[in-house]
């Protein structure tokens, strides 16, 4: 860790007092991610082995900068320690905002405005910053070509269908791959193709978009990243919102490049394809593969995008081993079963002490309450009087001590167990409360990254309540 400090430092010209690791965000990068800060600077530091991957985010990052996208500043580097330290974005991603401001398919009205900014950004990176990207950088691929293409399609092959067991004709599905693969190279591919353009890898900072994690990306075709962000599994937008935002999109590019719209439709609906498959293939490697069992929550989502594709989409030639292997993929009671038919519900919620214990109204029984009262209290302090866990200030001076950390860090562990045998058991509700002296302040603050925690799994529905706040 001391490389991290060192670059500290060296960049603000005082010494980090914390050094914080970030917790887990179920995604499948081995980059370790540490938040470094003092009482006036703040910056989050990369640990990486892969010197590629590094050099290619340092190399895409300072190029999207000078081209005015809203990317993290690059403060300091250490290639040879595989180390670097970049701005710091804050904690909300655009999936956690939609999770957060959805009711089934009803999503509120910030978060379309919010996907709007994004697609509106999404030309500048492609076009506008791809007019002289630097792509003798890219790693592992210069160009989303022939290799890459296959790269993917056997990836779904492999470790999705042979892990999960669904029947396919190998030499009818390799014929089809290569019919596939010929329509997708049809498509004009001289732009910037972002890779990974989806909900996980924007951070909302005031509402705004930043965008992170695209160390993979090459020159490639316009479609693939639109319908990466629009066809993103756990997101699971409604399918008139995504062609709502496809129109946008298309509107947005026609701004930078003269659009013909025809063209651009032939190919879509191939790449949305071979993203989903792409998808599936990291879904089996990290699920099936490796057991990291969270990845396989993802599947049945990915299953319905393929399930509305066969339903409401032609493509223009004819794909019948992959469509039969889709069917199948789409019966299979195994890959339904990735995700209980019914969420589990976890109510989170505030309270304080003074008031009495929340009650459990499911009739289940009640959950954990964990006693907050032992952590630093900003009610203490006369500027904190007015605002609550949920307030900036309140949250700065909470994440400043790292015996918050660790005590929220344990009540995770402690919940994430009961909420994996609970869903393997088939329950239906979990109660989990925090208590501190007012229920302003600790209790709230940490109810709130608690529900933030657990709507990254998306297996569940999550609901807070903050009893005094609201009473």
């Amino acid at each position: 860790m001391d490389v991290l400090t060192n670059l500290f430092e060296r960049h603000f010209g005082s010494p980090a007092e914390k050094l914080l690791p970030l917790r887990s965000q179920l995604g499948a990068s081995d980059r370790k991610l540490f938040r470094l800060r003092n009482a006036q600077h703040r910056a989050i530091g990369v640990l990486h082995g892969v010197r590629e991957e590094n050099v290619a985010f340092l190399k895409f990052s300072r190029h999207f900068l000078k081209h005015g996208l809203p990317v993290p500043a690059i403060y300091g580097e250490e290639l040879d320690c595989g180390a670097y330290l970049e701005e710091d974005l804050g904690d909300t991603t655009l999936y956690e905002f939609l999770s957060s401001h959805r009711s089934g398919e009803n999503l509120a009205p910030q978060v379309i405005e919010a996907y709007r900014k994004v697609i509106a950004a999404l030309p500048r990176f492609q076009v506008d910053a791809g007019r002289d990207f630097p792509y003798k950088f890219c790693y592992p691929r210069r160009s989303f070509d022939r290799q890459s293409i296959a790269w993917d399609l056997h990836y779904f092959k492999y470790y999705f269908l042979q892990l999960s067991g669904t029947p396919f004709h190998e030499q009818g599905l390799e014929d089809d791959f290569r019919r596939l693969t010929g329509l997708l190279l049809q498509a004009d591919r001289k732009y910037f193709l972002y890779r990974d353009f989806q909900s996980r890898n924007v951070m909302l900072r005031d509402g705004d978009p930043y965008f992170l994690d695209y160390q993979g990306g090459r020159q490639g075709a316009l479609q693939y990243d639109i319908a990466s962000l629009l066809y993103d599994g756990k997101a699971d937008l409604p399918p008139a919102l995504r062609q709502q935002l496809l129109d946008e999109y298309l509107d947005q590019l026609s701004h930078h490049i003269e659009l013909d719209r025809d063209a651009f439709m032939r190919h879509y609906y191939a790449y949305v394809y071979v993203r989903i498959m792409q998808a599936l293939g990291a879904y089996g490697f990290r699920g099936f593969y490796e057991r990291k069992s969270h990845f396989l929550q993802s599947v049945p989502f990915a299953l319905k995008n393929v399930r509305w594709l066969m339903e409401n989409v032609e493509l223009p030639i004819a794909l019948p081993r992959l469509l039969d292997t889709f069917r199948k993929m789409v019966a299979s009671e195994k890959l339904r079963g990735a995700r209980a038919p019914e969420k589990l519900t976890v109510r989170v919620m505030s309270f304080s002490f003074h008031r009495g214990m929340p009650q459990d109204d499911s009739g289940h029984g009640g959950g954990f309450v964990f006693d907050a009262r032992g952590l630093p209290n900003p009610g203490r302090e006369e500027r904190f009087k007015h605002v609550t866990g949920r307030d900036a200030a309140v949250i700065e001076y909470l994440g400043q001590h790292e015996s918050v950390h660790q005590f929220l860090a344990s009540a995770e562990a402690l919940v994430d167990a009961s909420v994996n045998n609970y869903l393997q058991r088939g329950f239906k509700n979990l109660m989990v409360c925090f208590g501190c002296t007012g229920g302003q302040h600790r209790s709230v603050y940490l109810a709130e990254e608690m529900a933030r925690h657990l709507r990254e799994r998306n297996d569940m529905e999550v609901m807070v309540q903050h009893r005094e706040c609201e009473a």
